[in-house]
């Protein structure tokens, strides 16, 4: 695997700059999420796919995604009541992650980087522009159920864990505690599922789960730094700048894979 072997010097070991690169995405990319509360995946994925290839990048942010998101989701307290109401939007997106998984080994990179670059579009878009649905309580369950299945194909297929996870979550009305809680669980289960997913398939290999492991302490150190310049910095305009920035590099990426 390209990815893997771009990791790995003459000796076998992790090479000395993929590991500075490594350590370098995930402070940046923690440093976001410790400003707006969310971006670490993206950024990473959009940072390390380029250079690495997307499945090699897919693997490498499960772990630091995995645990900045568990203290997320867990945050606040009443995070078992945020959990009752959404689980089944949870469970459909564990589910299928491993069905987008598979069209890593069967369809071509190119196709999929090209999707990548169409989900990061609509993301950062429906954000700027500060789109928002709202869903009646009855229609909550069936919704979030169709909204998981999708969000766990497109996990599975990108790396991604946002559309259309995030347009439901922010649907349903939840406080923003909630909100930051639901987005961790979200996070959280699909990074374990996209693991899972990935080793069964030959991709999680032993060199990418290390360059994983390693992208904890920077993850964690990014988003103490960020939550810190958080109260500095104006958040809108910041938002508004990380988004545009989102935007080009799905433009970036689309083009790239067309092209």
């Amino acid at each position: 695997m390209t990815g893997e072997l771009a990791l790995l010097d003459a000796g076998g070991g992790i090479s000395t700059g993929i590991l500075l690169w490594i350590v370098g995405v995930f402070l940046l990319a923690g440093g976001i999420k410790g400003v707006v509360g969310v971006g670490l995946p993206t950024v990473a994925i959009v940072l390390l796919a380029p250079t690495l290839g997307l499945p090699a990048a897919m693997a490498l942010l499960v772990f630091p995604t995995l645990a900045t998101n568990v203290w997320q989701a867990l945050a606040g307290g009443g995070a078992g009541v945020t959990f009752q109401r959404i689980w089944p939007f949870l469970a459909a997106a564990a589910l299928t992650v491993w069905i987008g998984a598979g069209a890593l080994t069967r369809v071509h990179l190119t196709y999929l980087t090209a999707l990548l670059g169409v989900v990061l579009i609509a993301y950062s878009t429906i954000s700027v522009l500060g789109i928002r649905f709202t869903l009646a309580p009855g229609r909550e369950r069936a919704v979030g159920i169709v909204a998981g299945l999708l969000n766990g194909v497109v996990t599975g297929m990108t790396g991604s864990f946002v559309m259309p996870g995030v347009i439901y979550l922010q649907s349903l009305g939840l406080t923003r505690t909630q909100l930051i809680q639901a987005l961790g669980m979200l996070f959280s289960s699909s990074s374990v599922t996209l693991s899972l997913a990935l080793a069964d398939r030959g991709i999680m290999t032993a060199s990418l789960g290390v360059g994983s492991l390693i992208g904890l302490v920077p993850a964690f150190v990014g988003v103490a730094l960020g939550q810190k310049l958080r109260n500095r910095l104006p958040e809108t305009v910041f938002r508004r700048a990380f988004f545009g920035a989102l935007f080009g590099a799905g433009v970036l990426i689309l083009v790239r894979s067309i092209v």
